[in-house]
């Protein structure tokens, strides 16, 4: 609650649309996944009832829901028993070990806490240094102090990272 919910606030609040997702937990990575995809599906089928433009959108996940984020960027929707769509035009991760990644990734904003001891930032480190090898632009933010699970970083080294990652995808939503 104090991820999904504030990051769609705060994405909000800079005027663009940000949806929350809950998946099914405690049933492995790819059911969780395949929540995710038949959500994006649901989305760009309503996305005129709903209001919302789906070019150039984005996929934002901590923790659990960053592995799953990262894997529909790496892998598309379809692979997920989602509809055939685009990619996001950017995946925002924050503190995860996901490493898995696919020949073209799309552009990837990364975080995570300097003492995180759930994922620590050395694996972080290797995701970030192979989308860089594929030529994937990558924002990477190791932040001094911080574990793991610190939502928007209020009161923290990671403080106004959201405002960063918000940037980064808007630079890239033409593309």
């Amino acid at each position: 609650m104090h991820e999904g919910f504030p990051y769609a606030a705060a994405i909000s609040d800079a005027g663009l649309n940000a949806f929350v997702i809950k998946y099914r937990a405690g049933k492995g990575g790819t059911v969780a996944t395949q929540d995710l995809a038949a959500a994006i599906g649901f989305i760009f089928r309503n996305a005129a009832t709903l209001g919302v433009d789906t070019h150039g959108y984005s996929l934002w996940g901590s923790s659990a829901g960053a592995r799953m984020a990262a894997a529909i960027g790496s892998h598309g929707v379809a692979a997920y028993a989602g509809p055939e769509l685009p990619k996001p035009s950017t995946v925002v991760m924050a503190y995860t070990a996901h490493s898995d990644h696919a020949t073209a990734e799309p552009p990837t904003f990364a975080l995570v806490g300097s003492q995180d001891g759930i994922a620590p930032p050395a694996a972080m480190r290797q995701r970030v240094a192979a989308l860089r090898r594929l030529g994937t632009e990558v924002d990477y933010r190791e932040y001094p102090g911080v574990g793991h699970g610190f939502g928007l970083g209020i009161g923290t080294s990671a403080e106004g990272w959201i405002s960063d990652a918000i940037r980064f995808w808007t630079r890239h939503q033409s593309r």
